[in-house]
Formats: structure tokens, C-alpha cells, sequence
């Protein structure tokens, strides 16, 4: 079973995190990066903004924070496995930013992208979300 909204994705950090918002149907509507700090007054913005569901937060570094964070907005919260998120947020990154000139003759797995992928992180989270669908429960 689908979310018949959007899901807001989280990829917690102790400073920053990554968030994305997907449609049911896996279309990104909004990704960015936001210090810990603002990310409450950010979610807030995004649910006036847009129809989310659901969030879906990665249990990693700082999750258990983030969660009590979001859980003011009385929407369910899913837990979601993190192992492997910053490799395909890698990979995500340089699919839609490829090297141009003489760094396409290095191998992707040898580059590090110019810039933080925890936006690209969220992506990932919200993608392994929508596969698994609601059939999870949201944790207790």
C-alpha cells in the first residue's frame, strides 16, 4: 500500500540535514540541506506548502532527535534503514551533475562531489519508503 500523499524524508545530522519530498509516485517536489536548528520551522513551511502524508526518517546519526523534532506535526513517523544512503546519494549526485572535462576520465568511485549530498541522502530514504510501502508499521 502507497502513501496517498507525499512523504517528507529526513537524513538526520548533527549539524545539518538533508530532507526531499516525494510524490506517491517517487517524482521529487523539493530537496535541500538545513541546519538542525531551522529544520522545524522548515518542516512547518513544507506542510502548509505541500500534501505530506508521512515522514520517513533515517535511523542514523541523530535520528531519535530528529524524530522527537517532527513529531509535534502529528504525522506518521516510519523509520528507515540508513546503511548504504551517502554511496547511492553519491551516485544520485553525479547522475544529475556528471564530471565534465578532464574529471570524466576518472572513475566516479575515486571523486568526491563538490558539495554535501545529504539533500541526495534524503532522496535515497524516501525512495526505500515508497518501495516498502505502509505495510511497515511506524515505530513505537
Amino acid at each position: 500500500m502507497r502513501p496517498q500523499g507525499a512523504v517528507l524524508a529526513i537524513d538526520p545530522g548533527r549539524s545539518k540535514a538533508g530532507y526531499a519530498v516525494l510524490s506517491p509516485s517517487g517524482a521529487v517536489l523539493e530537496a535541500g540541506i538545513e541546519r538542525v536548528e531551522a529544520l522545524e520551522a522548515l518542516v512547518a513551511q513544507l506542510l502548509v506548502k505541500l500534501r505530506i502524508s508521512s515522514i520517513a526518517v533515517g535511523q542514523g546519526t541523530n535520528g531519535r532527535a530528529i524524530r522527537l523534532l517532527v513529531e509535534r506535526f502529528e504525522l506518521p513517523i516510519f523509520w528507515v534503514d540508513e546503511f548504504e544512503t551517502t554511496r547511492e546519494a553519491r551516485s544520485l549526485y553525479f547522475e544529475e551533475h556528471p564530471p565534465l572535462g578532464w574529471r570524466r576520465l576518472i572513475p566516479l568511485g575515486l571523486q568526491v562531489p563538490s558539495r554535501p549530498v545529504d539533500d541526495y541522502a534524503a532522496i535515497v530514504i524516501a525512495r526505500r519508503f515508497l518501495a516498502r510501502g505502509l505495510a511497515a508499521q511506524p515505530p513505537s
